[in-house]
């Protein structure tokens, strides 16, 4: 495969770039720091938390259905800047791809499924837009990964053929989804073996 082959990156955001956006360890830390029932909050989260990821809840609504049902001692301005404040950079991941990007002019897209308020903190605070060309997020778009329809959205958006992607993400079955299509997937599981695959692809840094 020769280093022309691949004009872009499909790149998963929560766990390759950043840390995730509102998983389950951070729940229980949220359980844990505001004297919440972790499994009552866990159960409303799951039964909500794709119709917020999907655009379609507010996070103030997302928050009143799993949290502020009843009322609390701490406000959801309290319990909303406990949730941005969890996300982390993985700084050798950025790296990497904006050299990448530098190197090789590839095109960058971000798939990923995240509500709004979280997206749009995350890419501020982490000046995502500076390297990441469009943004095919879950809660823009009303889809979530894993509909085939989420990639084949951002392969129109790049104007690029399958075959000249590569989509790194940390869930296998995402990769396996988008390979349906024709796309080159890495399944991310650290900085050093997804760097190595990049480089069999030809993306060298």
């Amino acid at each position: 495969m020769g280093k022309d082959t691949i004009v872009a990156l499909f790149l998963d955001i929560g766990n390759v770039l950043l840390t995730n956006g509102w998983d389950h360890g951070m729940r229980q830390q949220a359980a844990e720091k505001f004297g919440l029932d972790y499994e009552e909050m866990n159960e409303r989260h799951h039964l909500t938390f794709d119709t917020y990821e999907e655009g379609k809840l507010s996070l103030a609504e997302y928050l009143g259905r799993v949290v502020f049902y009843k009322p609390r001692s701490f406000s959801p301005e309290e319990f909303r800047d406990f949730m941005f404040a969890q996300s982390k950079p993985m700084g050798e991941m950025i790296q990497l791809v904006q050299e990448l990007k530098q190197r090789y002019g590839l095109k960058i897209a971000a798939v990923s499924n995240e509500g709004r308020e979280l997206t749009l903190h995350r890419v501020k605070k982490f000046e995502l837009s500076s390297f990441i060309d469009f943004f095919i997020s879950s809660c823009f778009v009303h889809l979530r990964k894993p509909d085939r329809d989420m990639y084949r959205l951002a392969l129109d958006c790049a104007q690029v053929e399958a075959e000249q992607v590569v989509y790194i993400d940390d869930r296998s079955m995402f990769v396996e989804v988008a390979a349906t299509l024709g796309i080159n997937g890495i399944h991310h599981r650290d900085f050093a073996s997804t760097r190595n695959d990049l480089a069999d692809f030809g993306l060298e840094t």
